[in-house]
């Protein structure tokens, strides 16, 4: 009795390509597919600036959910479910509420968001022995 085992075929060493992204930049998934796809009556819970490229969290959260929808596009059957649920559902209450990154912002105007702010820790203060009551 003979065994035989199957063997991929023979593609001289070279895996296929990695899938390439669809869009070659979080400005263009926002414009081409994020504002088209993501429609809200704006004012009121929902806030939106035209210059959400000056919001630091703003993009970082979209940068999110672009790298998120490039690779979940490609799985199969739940691959968007997921997205929507695990990505969009989070972000999008936080990105576009009334206490986000656009607050005080409008379709119409940016206004600069302001930083917190802050005041250095007296020296010693992140000393082991202090944190741990040693």
């Amino acid at each position: 009795m003979t065994t035989e085992t199957a063997t991929a075929p023979d593609t001289g060493g070279e895996a296929d390509p990695p899938p390439q992204p669809m869009y070659g930049s979080v400005e263009e998934w926002v414009t081409r597919l994020f504002l088209p796809m993501v429609r809200r009556p704006l004012g009121g819970e929902y806030r939106w600036c035209r210059q959400w490229w000056r919001h630091a969290e703003a993009i970082i959260r979209l940068t999110s959910l672009w790298h998120s929808w490039e690779a979940l596009r490609l799985q199969p059957a739940t691959g968007m479910a997921t997205w929507l649920r695990d990505h969009l559902d989070h972000q999008l209450p936080v990105l576009m509420s009334r206490t986000g990154p656009f607050a005080q912002c409008s379709e119409e105007e940016h206004l600069e968001p302001k930083q917190a702010a802050t005041e250095a820790a007296p020296s010693g203060w992140w000393q082991t022995s202090r944190i741990h009551g040693n």
